[in-house]
């Protein structure tokens, strides 16, 4: 019993790090880094977190397909953010985009902020301009891995065509979005989960330093939350 244990332990480990291997190299070694940082999320927004594990994990048990698509209000900053950083989670604990997708959108259309796309540039992202949605609305292609096709990010309304419209879970990142749509139309499962929304700092001599701990306190929390995901 005890060797088959160690057997699983290793290829459940090994599984793990081969996939969490064609991350970029930049962006593997900052989710390491983020591993060692759990303990800085409070217990409350942990146990807020374990309510969207569970539900990922039961999906993922039932062979269903997983989408996630995080809802702020402008789909700019955090949602997009959101968005990156649960399909990097996803990855590297060993769950493919096959199984697992993730979106984001707002409750208007505006455009993915020039600040977000240059805070994921300092982390490691390569990230290229291709293309508009309209003038004012481009679209980024993020590369996060090898021989992995990249996320598109624009902005969109939540109920967007290139979103899903059913059987999803809906995450909402802001107070405002949250107030806005008490029901989600499609979705399986509703979850307010905020974050403090970087564009006070715009234009102010902190705003670089602001964008980089928003984002890292969003790749924190999306790295716990794929941590708790139980896959058997």
């Amino acid at each position: 019993m005890r060797t088959l244990l160690l057997v699983i332990s290793f290829y459940y480990f090994s599984n793990m790090l081969a996939t969490a291997q064609t991350l970029l190299p930049t962006i593997e070694q900052y989710c390491r880094q983020i591993e060692n940082e759990f303990e800085l999320i409070s217990q409350e927004r942990k146990e807020n977190l374990h309510v969207l594990a569970s539900y990922i994990s039961e999906q993922l048990k039932q062979n269903k397909a997983v989408q996630l698509n995080f809802i702020c209000t402008h789909n700019s900053r955090r949602s997009q953010l959101a968005q990156v950083w649960a399909q990097v989670g996803a990855m590297y604990y060993g769950i493919s985009r096959e199984k697992l997708q993730t979106f984001s959108g707002g409750t208007e259309a505006t455009a993915c902020n020039e600040r977000t796309i240059a805070a994921l540039q300092r982390v490691g992202f390569q990230i290229v301009k291709n293309g508009f949605i309209t003038p004012t609305n481009p679209i980024y292609h993020l590369t996060y891995a090898q021989e992995t096709s990249p996320l598109a990010l624009f902005s969109k309304v939540y109920s967007d065509a290139a979103n899903p419209q059913r059987d999803f879970a809906a995450v909402l990142v802001c107070s405002q979005a949250d107030e806005a749509c008490p029901i989600v139309r499609g979705a399986a499962l509703r979850l307010y989960h905020g974050y403090e929304d970087p564009k006070k700092s715009d234009g102010t001599p902190q705003e670089t330093a602001v964008y980089d701990a928003t984002c890292r306190l969003i790749a924190r929390e999306m790295l716990y939350l794929f941590s708790r995901i139980d896959k058997d």
